[in-house]
């Protein structure tokens, strides 16, 4: 059986992803979540004239140095000035507050000395000084925030400016993770012969957990057909979007993942990847659930959640991009010549006088876990690559980020 390329397993994954479906959130609880629609300026901001600056408000064509002008009243932010500034006449103003009709210039306060109800300039302000005209910031009707952009801080508060107290978001799915293997323990039990501490769960979930509504901890099946059938029905009755398994997906004895998977109903898309670490790669699907049965050995598993689940979970939310196009960074070290599989290389992100670089990471082991917890970035490097030098350019997706 030949591998399928990653481009097309990508492809083939998120042809298989349902359509993003709308909710409604108060503004609080929209952090980290997807625009499912845009966010519209229901006013103008600011919608009124306004002051940048503690000051004056003043008709700039009737400053003069040292020239007495007639102070007629105070503006400030809540309670503007209700009349009109005539000639030779100023307002005092705070920072938000609304520009009095009749003045065009606002003049610091420190540039001005006033004495009683007269100020004496030591500016001359040109029409328009330090004031933020109606609409600066936004027009009614604009579009602030296009559908498909992930909410951060910096957009809610945009949101709140443009008086919205509920966003339209996307829906995320529910994610449950099934470990397999007679060999796994968990962590702090002891280590018996022949035995390994069991630490996909661990990583996947909080890796996964920022795209779930719910991501739920199905535990451990032994290899055995009755338990393991047992626990991956529990998982599908669960009702869950999105199943992910680790281990049992090669082509061993005891291998049996795959076997159970379709005595189940699930109709696989595919089986291994071109690509290391993690080429035995199961996907497909069960009614509504989309499978992903990930390698045992715990880099494969990682790697593979990132470069294949990520996507499909972004997708369900309808980033505009689910599969961010790479970074451009210059080697700080050469790569070795690569073989017909494509090679998610661990590296470190260096950072230094001449810019940013990565440094790779020789170690290629699918189960030396520390090397991956090095690890800043995956360096893509291409089937047959011949190795680079310092220097070259290279495609690196980032690990950890959304």
């Amino acid at each position: 059986m030949s591998l399928l390329p990653v481009e097309d397993a990508i492809a083939a994954i998120l042809a298989r992803v349902p359509a993003p479906i709308a909710e409604t959130v108060p503004l609080a609880q929209a952090n980290g979540r997807v625009l499912a629609q845009p966010i519209i300026a229901t006013h103008n901001q600011p919608p009124f004239n306004a002051s940048a600056m503690d000051g004056y408000a003043v008709r700039a064509a009737d400053i003069a140095e040292g020239k007495p002008i007639a102070l007629i009243g105070t503006s400030q932010a809540g309670a503007g000035f209700a009349g009109t500034v005539g000639a030779d006449q100023c307002v005092r103003i705070f920072t938000g507050a609304p520009v009095p009709e009749g003045a065009d210039a606002i003049i610091m306060q420190e540039q001005a000395s006033a004495t009683g109800d007269s100020v004496v300039f030591s500016d001359l302000p040109r029409p328009g000084r330090s004031i933020r005209p109606i609409g600066n910031d936004f027009a009614l009707g604009a579009e602030l925030v296009k559908a498909g952009v992930l909410i951060n801080p910096f957009i809610l508060a945009l949101a709140a400016t443009a008086n919205q107290a509920e966003l339209s978001i996307t829906r995320r799915p529910s994610v449950g993770v099934l470990a397999t293997g007679d060999e796994l323990v968990l962590p702090g039990q002891p280590l018996a012969p022949d035995t390994i501490v069991a630490s996909n769960t661990f990583g996947l979930m909080p890796l996964l957990a920022p795209f779930a509504s719910t991501i739920t901890d199905f535990g451990i099946a032994r290899d055995d057909r009755a338990q393991l059938q047992a626990a991956l029905a529990g998982a599908f009755d669960a009702g869950i979007d999105v199943l992910v398994t680790t281990g049992g997906a090669s082509v061993g004895d005891h291998d049996i993942v795959q076997e159970i998977l379709k005595s189940l109903g699930v109709e696989l898309d595919f089986w291994r990847i071109n690509m290391r670490p993690g080429k035995p790669l199961m996907f497909g699907r069960r009614g509504k659930t989309l499978v992903f049965g990930l390698p045992g050995n715990p880099v494969s598993a990682m790697v593979t959640a990132s470069v294949f689940i990520k996507p499909a979970l972004r997708q369900w939310q309808g980033l505009v991009m689910p599969v961010p196009s790479p970074l451009r960074l210059p080697l700080a070290g050469p790569t070795p010549p690569n073989s017909p599989r494509r090679h998610f290389m661990r590296a470190t992100l260096l950072h230094g006088l001449n810019g940013t670089a990565v440094l790779p990471i020789s170690e290629t082991d699918s189960g030396h876990t520390s090397s991956l917890a090095q690890a800043d970035m995956l360096i893509v490097q291409p089937e047959n690559d011949p190795g680079q030098p310092i220097g070259t350019l290279v495609d690196c997706l980032p690990l950890g980020s959304f």
